[in-house]
């Protein structure tokens, strides 16, 4: 890093993208977050622009003003905070936020890593980074979430014992939240299974809540993952759970909702996957059942698939081919006319020859950071195949 000296090696490490052997400094990445007015959407425009943390502190006010979304304004306040003695400041945040984080033998996982889930590049606004622990695997992104109530009834339990087992058994990661009550269920019946598992937290990731899945929470990290977007240290406050909702359902093809009330916050991921174009299944319970109501809100409006199988969850995401074969497979490939308006768009500029990334946002008259997650949609969905160069053509 340019500013303030030469940081320790453990805080620096070779750019995911690798496209010309530069180092990609998450030191810098997280001081970067700590300046004035720039939240996660301009921390992936200003990294995508510049290529990596450490150029972007080191940009003139020109440079910072030329990247979408960044004002004259704000680049001379971003400039202005780098040389002042605030940027001191900032810099020892990062420095113990990375210290506590190696203390736990955790990682910083970037927007810009490889290994970050593809469907979390899709969500609006995704983190720039995540705090991990345990190893995300290629196989988690077939992943499902398993949320519910914190206090399940006897048969919301055997629900979710019986999802989370057949699940892991067909092959698919189980998402939840390592909350008391059915996402402890789903993430123990998992991995008693011996399947893989991902819980997303709403505190730091050096704070295990609630308490008594410590076990729980290593296990996890053995044979799975452990995630979370809060700073070290921080605590599980309310605020943060709606967030780590949209987290969980952002990292799964779908979300199964195991007894909720209207006002649970099992409601909230539902919405969330909603909105992130997620399938959402919610398993019925009895009439007159209060830990049933949001499952049965969710069916009735349209929004949730009632499920009773494993299979009523399988026909919706899992392509036919693994179905039939147990096999991994591909997923099944979305028809053109299920594309959002902006994956039209995109698609509709494109064809049987080669397309430049930029050339495409030119065309559609969108921001490049903008057109590059839709076209990974595409991609995702078996639209469009991405060749070197950052080349695009229609499938």
């Amino acid at each position: 890093m340019q500013c303030g000296g030469v940081p320790p090696l453990s805080f620096i490490r070779s750019s995911v993208d690798n496209t010309g052997g530069s180092m990609f400094s998450v030191l810098d990445l997280i001081i970067l977050t700590q300046l004035p007015s720039i939240g996660s959407a301009r921390v992936r425009a200003l990294v995508s622009h510049f290529g990596d943390p450490s150029a972007v502190l080191r940009a003139s006010v020109r440079d910072l003003a030329g990247v979408e979304g960044i004002s004259r304004k704000i680049a001379q306040t971003m400039t202005q905070f780098i040389r002042s003695h605030k940027f001191d400041a900032a810099k020892s945040y990062a420095e113990k936020q990375l210290s506590r984080m190696n203390r736990t033998n955790g990682r910083l996982l970037t927007y810009w890593d490889r290994d970050f889930p593809d469907l979390m590049r899709k969500i609006y606004d995704p983190p720039p980074f995540f705090f991990l622990r345990g190893e995300l695997k290629e196989a988690d992104a077939d992943a499902v979430a398993i949320v519910g109530t914190r206090t399940p009834s006897s048969y919301g339990a055997a629900m979710a014992e019986k999802f989370a087992r057949e699940l892991v058994e067909t092959g698919i990661t189980v998402v939840s939240g390592l909350a008391r009550g059915v996402d402890t269920i789903a993430h123990g019946t998992a991995l008693k299974a011996g399947g893989r598992t991902l819980a997303v937290i709403g505190s730091g990731l050096d704070v295990c809540y609630p308490p008594e899945n410590r076990h729980l929470f290593e296990n996890v990290c053995k044979c799975g993952a452990v995630l979370s977007e809060f700073e070290m240290g921080a605590k599980p406050d309310a605020v943060n759970f709606p967030r780590r909702n949209r987290i969980i359902s952002g990292l799964s093809l779908g979300v199964v909702i195991i007894e909720t009330d209207v006002t649970g916050g099992a409601m909230i991921t539902a919405n969330t996957a909603l909105d992130q174009n997620r399938e959402v299944f919610a398993v019925p319970g009895t009439i007159t059942s209060k830990q049933s109501r949001g499952c049965h809100a969710l069916i009735k409006s349209g929004r949730a698939k009632l499920v009773e199988t494993l299979d009523d969850v399988l026909e919706e995401i899992i392509t036919r081919n693994r179905r039939t074969s147990g096999g991994r497979g591909e997923r099944d490939s979305l028809k053109p006319q299920n594309l959002n308006l902006f994956e039209r768009t995109i698609y509709d500029s494109l064809g049987a020859q080669p397309v430049q990334i930029d050339v495409i946002a030119e065309c559609v008259g969108m921001p490049t950071a903008d057109v590059l997650v839709h076209l990974l949609g595409l991609e995702f969905k078996n639209c469009v195949k991405q060749l070197p160069g950052k080349m695009f053509i229609r499938l």
